[in-house]
């Protein structure tokens, strides 16, 4: 009797773990929200200032409030940005616990000046979109094909249409393209995504010097059971072995929080046409604070390679 005490007690010690765990790193609760406290992130002060006076430019910008129903009956919103008729929209994807007016707020003027019309999405379980796990581009990923399905059935067939996202929401843009995707979608940009759920977490465990093999299993023991998906069912690097789309890879060599390397993966890995941008001394989604005009030059004429306008001024 002892012998199944003991065992009990340790699944009931294991589930606790892993639903502490799943707390941690995959629960959120829906926060609607306009700005960020910048207090936190860890920049020089004139690029905390240069974020805050662009978020502030964009949040001037008038927008049409959109919703639509995930795959699996979420409510899901969007901000949409009207530039100009029968222009392409940019689907855009932001990252971990983020917002897109943040992290957005450099590449939304760049994509306006290049003509486009804008779809700002809040990610499942962010924002004003309902949801209660993050998946880490796993699920968004499918959200991400629901949102072209709007915009196609919105805009009609001839649409065309460019996914762009930066931390999980490259991640989520990356694994979308291995998805079904229509022809609609023209080109993808992602900037400093992960190779795969699994491995950032891992990454980010040991840089807080937590022992991964020890620590990993109950992450993913959390994220089956209490959150139904598994970190390791796909990620972007074989979505890209699968994808037609073409891609643009950026990412900052100074990435500690989305290790550098993880970028060179899937660059070699993507069997579509692809490019890569990488900036010397950018953080974490600060390529374009860090090197605006080779960021800009980069991402506005991979866009107008496959379908954009060039503009008539930089951004």
């Amino acid at each position: 009797m002892w012998l199944l005490w003991t065992v009990l007690a340790l699944i009931g010690l294991a589930l606790a773990i892993s639903l502490v765990v799943y707390g941690i790193v995959f629960y959120a609760r829906p926060h609607p929200k306009d700005s960020l406290d910048l207090s936190g992130k860890h920049m020089p002060q004139d690029r905390l200032e240069a974020v805050a006076a662009l978020i502030r430019a964009l949040e001037a910008v008038p927008y049409e409030p959109v919703t639509i129903k995930s795959f699996d009956g979420l409510e899901l919103a969007a901000r949409y940005y009207h530039v100009s008729d029968d222009a392409p929209v940019d689907i855009l994807c932001h990252g971990y616990r983020s917002i897109a007016q943040q992290d957005f707020c450099g590449g939304f003027g760049l994509l306006r000046e290049l003509g486009h019309n804008l779809l700002l999405i809040d990610q499942r379980c962010h924002g004003h979109s309902q949801g209660h796990t993050i998946t880490f581009g796993l699920r968004e990923a499918r959200d991400c094909v629901s949102w072209v399905t709007y915009v196609i059935g919105r805009f009609g067939p001839q649409v065309s249409i460019f996914l762009y996202g930066i931390s999980m929401g490259a991640s989520t843009v990356l694994i979308a393209s291995g998805l079904d995707l229509p022809g609609n979608v023209k080109a993808i940009v992602a900037d400093c995504g992960f190779s795969s759920a699994g491995a950032v977490i891992r990454a980010v465990c040991r840089a807080r010097r937590l022992p991964v093999k020890l620590v990993y299993p109950f992450i993913r023991l959390g994220a089956r059971l209490f959150g139904r998906f598994d970190p390791e069912e796909d990620s972007a690097v074989q979505a890209v072995a699968r994808s037609h789309t073409p891609t643009l890879i950026i990412h900052g060599q100074a990435d500690t929080f989305v290790p550098f390397p993880m970028c060179r993966e899937i660059y070699a890995a993507c069997a579509a046409p692809k490019e890569i941008l990488t900036v010397p001394n950018a953080g974490h989604g600060q390529s374009y604070l860090v090197d605006k005009p080779r960021y800009t030059k980069t991402v506005l004429d991979f866009l107008a390679r496959y379908g954009g306008k060039t503009p008539t001024a930089p951004a």
